[in-house]
């Protein structure tokens, strides 16, 4: 489907009420959350999709603003959200969580509940960051001769294994689905500054998740805890900032009470 000038590439299915959509993170694809869509289809309709520069998506978007990435969320919903749009609950991990708190910061009217895994407001006091992602990234030595060898220099973690899964095989090797000057463009909106005006303003019932070993600080939860107190708090052992990937089991059991 078409958003903006860009080809968004989606998958969507299932049965129930209500329709959840899920937001991979920085630098993944919706085939990450192919395992939770899966846990979710027989009770909810599900929509996951490759967001603007990542995946099947168009690859070198000239807008990669917080805006653009909220206004794809909005045209998915109207393109695939059918009669559901009313009732929509968008879960987010990381980079796509922050996409999810600006969706329903600004669009109150269209969403109903929030999931963030691993999200926070943006913005940080380590304003390299964005950068030396992207140099990180263009290291990579590509293209990888096979998935163990691209397993190896990723550091051999869950998000590792996630990344080379989603390698696109050309004849000369595995490469990456996602530029890395534009990976470093995307985050370094998030990191421009801290939503804490729009966090205030969600009136979406909102869970955060945490992994016990995740890179949100305490100190940014403690304070988005505090301007809200409705907000439920869950916390997955033994799993760092890609949860899902670390911890899939308890991952998808905490979602899917979650939306019970």
């Amino acid at each position: 489907m078409e958003s903006g000038g860009v080809t968004l590439s989606c998958r969507h299915g299932g049965v129930g009420d209500g329709l959840v959509v899920l937001l991979h993170g920085l630098a993944g694809s919706a085939g990450e959350l192919a395992p939770t869509a899966q846990a979710l289809v027989a009770d909810h309709r599900v929509i996951a999709f490759d967001q603007r520069g990542h995946g099947d998506s168009t690859r070198r978007p000239s807008d990669v603003s917080r805006e653009a990435y909220v206004a794809d969320v909005l045209a998915v919903l109207d393109a695939l959200g059918g009669a559901d749009v009313a009732h929509v609950t968008l879960v987010g991990q990381s980079m796509g969580a922050h996409t999810a708190l600006l969706t329903a910061a600004w669009h109150p009217d269209r969403v109903k509940r929030l999931v963030l895994l691993e999200g926070g407001v943006g913005g940080g006091a380590d304003r390299d960051y964005p950068q030396r992602l992207g140099t990180w990234f263009a290291s990579w030595p590509v293209p990888f001769p096979d998935a163990e060898t691209a397993v190896t220099f990723l550091g051999g973690t869950a998000i590792a294994a996630a990344w080379a899964r989603d390698l696109e095989k050309r004849p000369d090797g595995l490469w990456p689905r996602f530029d890395a000057d534009i990976m470093a463009k995307a985050i370094g909106a998030v990191a421009a500054r801290a939503r804490w005006l729009e966090w205030a303003r969600i009136t979406a019932r909102t869970t955060l998740v945490r992994g016990s070993r995740g890179t949100v600080p305490d100190n940014e939860v403690d304070r988005m805890l505090a301007m809200r107190p409705d907000v439920d708090h869950v916390v997955i052992p033994d799993a760092g900032h890609d949860a899902h990937l670390d911890e899939p089991a308890a991952w998808l059991a905490t979602l899917t009470e979650l939306l019970r």
